[in-house]
């Protein structure tokens, strides 16, 4: 097998595991396709990968107008710009970054009515890091609300990145105050079923915690510029 395959085999084998072992019926893995070359997705997808991420919207954009004969499905994972709200709505299945009200009106209207409601995950600042995305966990009710109240707009659920650190129990106490805030919601929303949570180095923790998603980019297309 080449790099692709065999990357591609031990992630889901990877996944497989801690899903079993955390009792969880399923976890979706998204691959997180930002910097990488049109070819790279055409090559995970050519394995049976179907759903990638992107942080920006105009190098999705660029890549999705390249593989346009895939059956794939985006998701944006970076932060949104206001004055990309337009481009968000027509073009991706998945927002994961929703983080402020003022979003959410120009999401809704700018998504077309021939397609399905924009799948949406608010981004929670699950650690209160002055230079990440994502509201506090006590707005996360308000923003669910709003983003609820939208008929082209589908609520499903949170997404956070916790703080970096080389204490995984320190990773693994965020995920759980991610599960709880996730929890609480569902109770509020009966469509709410995805927690995105977890990436390469940590998506085993995330899932023995709960995520129904991990965002996964160097342990499927090995670190930047290799």
């Amino acid at each position: 097998m080449n790099f692709c395959e065999t990357a591609y085999a031990s992630v889901n084998t990877r996944v497989a595991a801690a899903r079993q072992a955390a009792g969880a019926p399923a976890v979706e893995v998204v691959a997180v396709s930002k910097t990488q070359p049109a070819a790279a997705v055409r090559a995970l997808a050519a394995c049976g990968q179907r759903a990638f991420g992107e942080n920006y919207v105009q190098e999705a954009l660029a890549k999705q107008a390249e593989l346009a004969d895939l059956a794939l499905e985006w998701h944006l994972i970076g932060p949104l710009q206001s004055n990309k709200c337009r481009e968000a709505a027509r073009h991706f299945d998945w927002l994961q970054s929703l983080d402020r009200l003022k979003l959410v009106a120009p999401l809704a209207r700018h998504r077309p009515a021939e397609q399905p409601p924009l799948n949406v995950l608010v981004q929670v600042n699950i650690d209160d890091e002055a230079s990440k995305s994502g509201c506090r966990p006590d707005d996360v009710a308000a923003l669910a609300d709003a983003v609820a109240a939208e008929p082209r707009l589908c609520l499903r659920g949170l997404m956070a990145i916790p703080a970096p650190s080389p204490d995984r129990g320190q990773r693994r106490a965020a995920f759980a105050r991610l599960r709880a805030l996730y929890d609480a919601l569902r109770a509020d929303h009966a469509g709410v079923d995805t927690l995105s949570m977890g990436m390469s180095d940590d998506f085993e923790l995330a899932i023995a915690e709960g995520a129904t998603m991990v965002r996964i980019g160097t342990a499927l297309f090995g670190h930047r510029g290799s």
